[in-house]
């Protein structure tokens, strides 16, 4: 707080004052009062004005001062109550019982929305594992009676099961802390594990996976790329070329302090305006709107899963060429050892 603004702000005061001062001036002069002792008089008024003001700039500037240094640095600034010295003035204290009452309800709301939250995502999580025995039932049957029923049949029962696992693991993202285990995982057989639960779709599709650098470790949660690769082989699919046959190049590149792995599809590509958003929630772009139903949160969830595994994700593409989405894993000595 500086003082300039404190005068400005006491203006009234100091008009107030000098009312008051400018009527006993002028009773003390029509009294016939000696000018010494109406200098005296001055002098104690004036100087009690100065000495009152500077004790009270003094006490608001330590406040406030330390009010907005301690907002400038908190990230959550809800948290400045707990941040901040009880002042010694009425005015402060107004405002730091407002504060904290203000910090109470606040965490109540979080602590009630938190509650909601958890709630909601455990019901959904029940509701996916329950969902899934009927799915099974019906792969299993459809499996047995495939003459009857047809590969249509099954390609849609898939994507009914993928779906459901889509939004487990949406359900689980915004906590996926308490759900993985960093550690080494080998790229060649998460890769095959991809391709294996992928198969059938990939062999309806034509499709053709090249590999190329993959024995190598990364630290990471072996089910969650696992996901992620899956959300990368469904999107080819989905996106793939009419005018050719599907390939899909998985490769590694091994560096001094960290692992890319490059997923790459010879599909319809990407619009080029569409680039900087693919990774929004619920944005599905040109491609999701022309060529297949898309509800634009597959790569949206595979985002929010490598920032919560310390890995970057970054995607390239070509519109009617290629997609390319790269992987960044860095290397940790610490775990290693």
């Amino acid at each position: 707080m500086k003082i300039t603004d404190y005068l400005k702000d006491r203006w009234w005061f100091y008009l107030a004052a000098a009312i008051p001062f400018g009527m006993i001036l002028l009773f003390l002069t029509a009294y016939r009062v000696s000018d010494q002792l109406i200098a005296y008089i001055s002098v104690i008024y004036l100087l009690f004005i100065v000495i009152e003001e500077l004790i009270g700039f003094c006490r608001k500037r330590e406040f406030y001062n330390e009010l907005a240094e301690k907002l400038e640095v908190l990230d959550k600034k809800y948290l400045i109550h707990e941040m901040l010295h009880r002042p010694s003035f009425l005015e402060g204290e107004i405002i730091y019982d407002a504060l904290y009452e203000a910090n109470k309800s606040m965490c109540e709301n979080v602590a009630e929305y938190r509650r909601s939250s958890t709630d909601f995502r455990e019901f959904i999580e029940i509701w996916v594992h329950e969902v899934k025995l009927p799915v099974a039932s019906l792969q299993l049957m459809a499996h047995n009676h495939k003459d009857e029923l047809g590969d249509k049949f099954m390609e849609q029962l898939r994507r009914i099961d993928g779906y459901t696992d889509q939004v487990l693991y949406y359900a689980r993202s915004e906590n996926a802390e308490k759900d993985y285990i960093i550690k080494p995982v080998s790229l060649k057989r998460a890769v095959a594990n991809t391709a294996l639960k992928n198969r059938e779709d990939l062999q309806l599709a034509g499709a053709s996976i090249e590999t190329e650098g993959l024995d190598v470790n990364v630290m990471t949660d072996g089910k969650w790329l696992e996901f992620i690769l899956g959300q990368f082989t469904a999107n080819s699919l989905k996106y793939k070329s009419a005018d050719r046959e599907l390939v899909i190049n998985v490769s590694a590149e091994n560096m001094p302090d960290k692992v890319l792995l490059h997923f790459r599809d010879n599909g319809i590509g990407i619009p080029e305006r569409d680039l900087p958003r693919v990774f929004e929630k619920s944005f599905t772009g040109d491609n999701g709107r022309s060529y297949a139903k898309s509800t634009g949160m597959g790569l949206y969830i595979v985002k929010s899963l490598c920032e919560r595994l310390g890995h970057s994700i970054s995607v390239s593409s070509e519109q009617g060429s290629f997609t390319e989405l790269t992987i960044v894993f860095a290397k940790n000595d610490f775990y290693f050892n």
